[in-house]
């Protein structure tokens, strides 16, 4: 049985973070907001967020290296029951939740080349095909897996960065947006909805974890684990800020607000209607790497937590190349719940608060993990600490707050998840239990 490379990892972590985010969401931030050097700065907080959170996540991943991301990691520092409902979490919204999502962005996309607004069903058609088509990837073998995940994934970062240079050089009339810092900028910064705004940010850099999702099947995951999570998270914070400094460049704020296709729109200001049709459709295939790097990581947090709980065993069924066939077919079913059932707005904000929420609590642990076992052996420790986790939780805090007081609905379902969790963990101790004869 063969391990994943490098660079495949490095890939997950790169496609796992591009995706819909970026794509979609500064159209609900302009609806905020209608500063360029504001809008930069929240991409800017939101590099921040994630390189500490990286850096924070580094130092767990080199001293518990196995599969399963925060399940592994909070079931070690604070309790199982921790470490389950993280993986309830990861299970349920964590990555089913941001798989629809990027499904519907890449079904939207595509379809933006028709004349005329398509009809749902043919958007959720679309999406619902590419989740079972990546899904039977995957389920085959690592080799095939991989080499899907390198190339899309290199296909994505040259594009994004030809798209940015050839809109920026092509566009006949620039926008008339302000990018240098005014007085007024302070009160936006303070304010609640930049809060809110950080939310749907932070959402778009989900995914610079992702690599601890696949520690066990890293080659010395102590060394690598630390140059993956932080390479991959500089190189996609880079192009994010060029993205998003190219949308506001190119097309008009008015156009945008409200809007999911906002790379369609910028593509059409830049290039032509033709130009736009075409860039659509480059954009829909782009995200075709991002459902697959989150059908590439999430089972293995079911696989782990299969292994881990006998009433779930079926979920750690592999297959003979070992890939964890059954538990990428659990998450592609819910991800077609998802797609069929739920609003995309509502998805990003509950899906981005209980993720935020969950890695709260996992860079909290780098404290904690310190403080109870320090003879620990630690290959990589936390560049800055104690400031890098302190900023990351800060930060995160502060959006959690905002979140539950202006957005109630999507934070008390996120809590909600969390508490149901916590329900079916005791069900399942309680069946092992009884299996066991205790």
């Amino acid at each position: 049985m063969t391990n994943f490379r490098a660079i495949t990892i490095t890939a997950v972590v790169i496609a796992n973070m591009i995706g819909t985010g970026v794509f979609t969401s500064l159209g609900f931030q302009l609806a905020d907001f209608d500063s360029g050097f504001v809008l930069l700065l929240l991409w800017a907080a939101g590099a921040l967020i994630a390189l500490c959170g990286a850096m924070s996540y580094a130092e767990l991943g080199a001293a518990l290296p196995r599969s399963g991301g925060e399940y592994n990691f909070l079931t070690h520092i604070y309790h199982p029951a921790a470490g389950f409902v993280s993986g309830w979490v990861s299970a349920t919204i964590g990555f089913a939740g941001p798989t629809a999502l990027a499904a519907i962005t890449f079904a939207t996309y595509a379809t933006s080349v028709l004349s005329g607004e398509p009809a749902p069903w043919i958007i959720n058609a679309l999406a619902v095909a590419l989740v079972i088509i990546l899904s039977l990837v995957h389920a085959s073998n690592r080799r095939n897996s991989g080499g899907l995940q390198t190339g899309f994934t290199i296909i994505k970062v040259l594009v994004i960065a030809g798209f940015c240079i050839a809109a920026v050089a092509m566009v006949d009339n620039p926008q008339p947006v302000r990018f240098l810092p005014a007085a007024e900028d302070a009160a936006l910064v303070g304010s609640g909805a930049f809060a809110v705004s950080l939310i749907y940010v932070n959402y778009a850099y989900t995914g610079w974890n992702a690599a601890t999702y696949l520690s066990s099947e890293i080659d010395r995951p102590q060394q690598k684990l630390p140059l993956i999570l932080l390479g991959g998270t500089l190189v996609v914070a880079v192009l994010y800020l060029a993205l998003n400094f190219t949308f506001l460049h190119v097309a008009p704020m008015d156009a945008m607000r409200g809007q999911l296709e906002i790379g369609f729109i910028a593509a059409e200001s830049a290039f032509g209607p033709a130009g736009g049709r075409l860039t659509g459709m480059v954009l829909a295939l782009l995200l075709v790497s991002t459902v697959s790097a989150m059908m590439l990581a999430g089972p293995r947090v079911l696989q782990v937590i299969g292994e881990d709980f006998r009433p779930l065993r079926f979920l750690s069924r592999t297959n003979r190349d070992g890939v964890p066939a059954l538990a990428i077919a659990v998450q592609a079913g819910l991800a077609i719940l998802f797609i069929l059932s739920s609003g995309f707005e509502s998805i990003l904000v509950f899906a981005g608060f209980t993720l935020a929420l969950n890695s709260f609590v996992t860079v909290l642990g780098v404290f904690v993990l310190r403080w109870r076992q320090p003879d620990l052996p630690r290959p990589y420790r936390t560049f800055g600490y104690p400031l890098t986790p302190v900023i990351y939780l800060s930060l995160t805090g502060w959006t959690l707050v905002f979140v539950l007081l202006q957005r109630p609905a999507e934070g008390l379902f996120g809590l909600a998840v969390i508490v149901s969790g916590l329900v079916f963990y005791g069900l399942a101790l309680w069946r092992q239990s009884a299996e066991s004869g205790g």
